[in-house]
């Protein structure tokens, strides 16, 4: 049967009225929460597996090594979900929880040091109430409900418990939109900044969505530097049943666990925005990482962008992620990385989004995409650009996101430009005729633009959407005038970067000259 329309917003409504009847911060509630929707997956997972596997033999005979064999994780007697719910009277319900993370953990090395033991934080009330709560889930549900309900909860804790824009949670149209154009059908997946690991599990329903099975077509690798947001990975990616290799608390500006020069098909990832202090001494030699050279301004986004590039696969790698948009227009030491991954070929599409589509971060973002296997296509000396700032949905005063056929959409004109199938499930039909009304790629002004590297050339090597694909007349009220005071404010801290950088030069070239 499917899931009840909106089962997913009553299960966090009740949710969240018992965390406002509780005295914990968000912090210490969503982890919790958020393991024991993993907790009743793992037990409704543990239940079927059970059935097929004992037929008509007697338990005794079947180990957990037969459960690992299916993918699915071993639920020791202890940490069943109809045990915990059914507690006596007077039971310390935190303990119980806490010994049944532990021994899952002790059957499943899958989840080994992810699952929580804090529960004892807990009223005893709310716990037999969350545990109520999550057993109203129907026991035969199709599809991937728990991941589903996962997710959901995931994305609503993240406005409350986020310090930074993309810390560990990137919004799932942001997601879908990076997963549909990438079109990741098949290999190695690698996000070195995967947060809750949303990249992998989007890619892996895409996958499902076009009738494959998504652990057997791609494996997952990733870096995660935060502890706690590893172990919301790890248990993200187990409640949709996806294995994958994800290193904790290292840092891939100076660490490389997953040796990944020319290593994966796919890269995807939401790095931190402009991060300044990175030890540039450390890493100003690692070549094969870093490409193209140091940037000698203090912002990190150059070390990512070649981060990406150099993991690909050199003859068919592909990646996509989110940047801040003055790293497109960057000038200095980053122009001229710029310039060098420009003339690579690599660079393939460029979409700039509309503000307010994260938490915390209300600046607008660009998507870049790039694909080492294009030098072999006739795409080679060209770059689409696409101009999305205009394509949202306003949630509410502060929020915004793409619907699903917006999400589409963009991808449809990538796949045009690829001169490949566009795809109709979210209804794109109608807004592909008026566009693209003979079924081929076109330039359409104020959307979207292919410019030949001359071209690109021309503009100072900007990889900025704007200044290819023109304008349209908007009128007067479509202009929002915080959204354009804060791209200002992002222009002039880049200025200020840039004219540091200009004074650390003549200062030493002044020094140079008096020591002559």
């Amino acid at each position: 049967m499917p899931l009840p329309p909106d089962f997913e917003k009553r299960l966090w409504t009740a949710a969240d009225q018992l965390w406002t009847n509780s005295t914990l911060k968000p912090s210490q509630y969503s982890t919790p929460v958020l393991a024991l929707i993993f907790l009743k997956y793992a037990d409704h997972r543990f239940t079927e597996a059970e059935k097929e596997l004992t037929g008509g033999r007697r338990r005794g005979t079947v180990g957990k090594e037969d459960y690992h064999a299916l993918g699915v994780l071993y639920v020791p007697e202890q940490a069943r979900f109809s045990r915990l719910l059914n507690l006596p009277e007077g039971a310390d319900i935190g303990k119980e929880l806490n010994n049944a993370m532990k021994a899952i953990e002790g059957d499943n090395d899958e989840v080994k040091g992810v699952l929580p033991r804090t529960y004892g934080s807990f009223e005893t009330e709310t716990l037999k109430e969350l545990l109520k709560l999550f057993n109203t889930v129907p026991g035969d549900v199709e599809g991937d409900v728990f991941g589903r309900i996962y997710e959901y909860f995931l994305g609503n804790f993240a406005p409350r418990t986020l310090e930074k824009g993309g810390e560990f949670y990137t919004p799932y149209s942001v997601v879908r939109l990076i997963v549909e154009i990438l079109e990741p059908y098949h290999g190695t997946i690698y996000d070195p900044a995967c947060g809750s690991g949303g990249m992998f599990v989007q890619s892996a329903n895409f996958i499902a969505e076009h009738q494959k099975t998504p652990t057997d077509e791609i494996s997952i690798y990733g870096v995660e530097k935060i502890a706690e947001t590893y172990k919301l990975a790890k248990m993200n990616l187990a409640v949709h049943g996806l294995a994958s290799d994800i290193k904790s608390q290292l840092n891939s500006y100076y660490d490389d666990p997953h040796d990944s020069v020319g290593k994966f098909d796919f890269v995807m990832a939401n790095p931190p925005f402009n991060q300044n202090a990175v030890d540039r001494g450390r890493i100003k030699d690692d070549t094969k990482r870093y490409p193209f050279g140091m940037p000698t301004t203090d912002n990190a986004n150059y070390l990512w962008i070649q981060l990406f590039y150099s993991s690909l696969k050199r003859d068919k790698g592909r990646a996509g992620f989110v940047m801040a948009n003055s790293a497109a227009d960057a000038r200095g030491t980053e122009l001229e990385i710029r310039k060098k991954l420009i003339e690579s070929g690599a660079v393939d599409v460029i979409v700039s989004l509309t503000s307010n589509l994260f938490y915390t971060v209300t600046l607008p973002v660009t998507l870049w995409f790039l694909d080492r296997g294009k030098a072999k296509t006739e795409r080679k000396d060209k770059v689409l650009f696409i101009d999305a700032r205009h394509r949202f949905r306003q949630v509410d005063r502060a929020h915004r996101e793409m619907t699903a056929e917006q999400v589409e959409f963009l991808a449809n004109i990538v796949r045009l430009y690829r001169d490949t199938e566009p795809e109709g499930a979210h209804g794109t039909a109608k807004l592909m005729k008026e566009h693209f009304p003979k079924g081929k790629y076109v330039d359409v002004l104020g959307l979207c633009k292919v410019a030949t590297r001359k071209e690109i050339e021309g503009q100072g090597f900007s990889l900025n959407p704007g200044r290819y694909v023109g304008a349209v007349e908007r009128a007067d009220d479509d202009f929002d005038f915080k959204e354009k005071f804060e791209e200002l404010n992002e222009q002039l801290e880049v200025l200020n970067a840039e004219a540091r950088e200009l004074e650390t030069r003549i200062a030493a070239g002044v020094a140079t000259i008096l020591e002559a």
